[in-house]
């Protein structure tokens, strides 16, 4: 049996019969045609994007490829069945393949459910370079320093990515995304105020001598009784971060980017949008958090926020002082981080140390305890969640949903309602991944942004992610997402739902699963 092999750009199409060895080329190579009848099976190698696909070709359609096109052949193999893709080295413009293993792609009937194999991240031990990435800080007002850092400043036509982190963490958090989508975007993620290396650098509320030990002196600002001028109107809202992504994408990015949030940063990624659609090119959710604060907003509710007669701002209440104290020596304890860590990544292999230090680092900073106080008793924002979303819809604004199945906090059904809600937003659901996917399989991330970048950019005539040239899914397609880490072969599963996709037959289906297939009466 022979195995066949067409190269073009910028696409290769891998034709096999019994599949063991593929390789794309830029070059086209002319060599003789040999078919026998059998049924074929067609791997599409798409340089562009990284990924390859597993289809049926049927003798017409390979007839066609071949006047188009070249074919060489390979060699001979025997055995069609048991087969599974190895990824043994590659890049952006192809792959090497093998069939050694067991085939999870191809069921009893021959019918394939698609394997795609993707990039892993830069391999800077094979001698990858990934991005460089700068640390950088911009004076947004007086004694208002926001750290960012940024790649990609060479990739001058490419468009603009700016990354929002969660709550309690930074820019530090998109160290995979800068170095990777850095080779081809131009990428920023930037620390909100009161978070990561936004900390203040002097005490809002400087106290007096007397009856102050040296070491509450030393480690715990924002606990005064007198507020300094430009710290009067401080507080860590929601509403704040939301003007300060505005006036970083004006002053520091100066044109319409693309924006991506994970939880809290999700939340103010589509908050930002629905007040700014001219600024934004397409939001991207990753577990974004449907809701944030508990006090009224007092623009919103204000006579509801007269309850309340703090919110936040400083200096701080005294019976909230010992409250923080209390409840920061408990949240800032190195085992607590940890047990959160391992709550909100579904694979405990991935790597955290990281993330672990650069959040320890932050609590130790002097103004980290009264910072986080003044951020959970910040009122909420002038809009809802749903209220953004919808503003968002209005605008036209684009919008992709990438959401870990196995987050223990923002579960999938949030993700789905806001599916329901924008009916024509991609929404792919990883597994296993939890809260952090960029950071838990930046690889797919990394993929699927890139794809759905290129689908926006131009107009819909690149596919995206997971979908083939001009093929409409209105329900719900799984593809496996196999990548190379750490020189080991790793593989996810992401379910993409279209158009006319319904939560009640997702929950429908859900039950089905578990509790048989008798008949449900809507």
């Amino acid at each position: 049996m022979e195995i066949l092999s067409y190269s073009g750009a910028p696409c290769s199409h891998v034709v096999n019969l019994r599949l063991e060895l593929v390789v794309n080329s830029s070059n086209l190579h002319q060599s003789k045609l040999t078919l026998r009848k059998h049924r074929f099976w067609c791997t599409k190698i798409d340089s562009r994007c990284g990924s390859l696909r597993l289809y049926n070709l049927d003798q017409s359609l390979l007839k066609k490829h071949n006047h188009q096109s070249s074919f060489r052949s390979l060699n001979t193999l025997g055995g069609f069945k048991n087969v599974d893709f190895k990824v043994l080295s590659g890049g952006y413009d192809g792959y090497v393949i093998d069939g050694k293993e067991d085939a999870r792609d191809l069921s009893e009937t021959g019918e394939s459910e698609t394997k795609v194999v993707i990039p892993g991240l830069p391999d800077e031990s094979n001698g990858e370079s990934g991005a460089t990435v700068s640390s950088c800080f911009w004076e947004w007002k007086p004694k208002f320093n926001v750290h960012y850092e940024k790649s990609g400043c060479e990739n001058v036509t490419s468009p603009p990515v700016l990354f929002l982190p969660g709550f309690g963490v930074g820019s530090f958090h998109y160290e995979k995304q800068l170095k990777d989508l850095g080779r081809d975007y131009r990428v920023w993620a930037i620390d909100f105020l009161g978070q990561g290396m936004s900390l203040p650098s002097e005490d809002p509320t400087p106290r007096s001598v007397e009856g102050d030990t040296l070491e509450r002196k030393a480690y715990a600002w924002g606990f005064g009784d007198e507020t300094e001028p430009w710290a009067s109107e401080l507080v860590y809202s929601i509403d704040l971060w939301q003007d300060q992504v505005r006036y970083f994408i004006e002053e520091v990015i100066g044109e319409p980017v693309y924006v991506v949030g994970n939880s809290l940063g999700g939340y103010v990624a589509l908050y930002f949008a629905a007040s700014n659609p001219d600024l934004v090119k397409g939001v991207t959710l990753l577990n974004a958090t449907p809701f944030w604060g508990f006090l009224p907003n007092p623009i919103r509710s204000p006579r509801l926020a007269k309850i309340f007669p703090w919110s936040g701002t400083f200096p701080l209440p005294s019976r909230v002082r010992k409250l923080t104290e209390f409840v920061w020596q408990k949240i800032s304890d190195p085992r607590s981080i940890a047990d959160i860590l391992r709550q909100v990544y579904a694979d405990h292999s991935t790597k955290v140390d990281k993330v672990f230090s650069r959040i320890l680092e932050t609590t130790e900073h002097p103004a980290a305890a009264a910072s986080f106080a003044s951020i959970m008793f910040a009122p909420q924002g002038e809009l809802s969640f749903r209220e953004a979303l919808s503003r968002c819809q209005m605008s036209n604004v684009p919008i992709c949903l990438l959401y870990g199945k196995e987050d223990p906090w923002v579960k999938p059904i949030w993700g789905l309602q806001v599916k329901q809600q924008v009916p024509d937003a991609p929404y792919y659901e990883i597994s296993p991944a939890g809260h952090c996917p960029h950071d838990e399989v930046p690889e797919v991330v990394n993929y699927i942004l890139r794809g759905w970048i290129k689908n926006l950019e131009t107009q819909g005539s690149f596919a995206l992610p997971l979908l083939d040239d001009g093929e409409s899914v209105n329900y719900s397609i799984a593809r496996e997402l196999e990548f190379v880490r750490d020189g080991s072969k790793k593989s996810v599963s992401v379910r993409f739902f279209g158009s006319k996709f319904s939560l009640w037959n997702s929950i429908s289906s859900y039950i089905k699963s578990r509790f048989g297939n008798s008949d449900l009466k809507s």
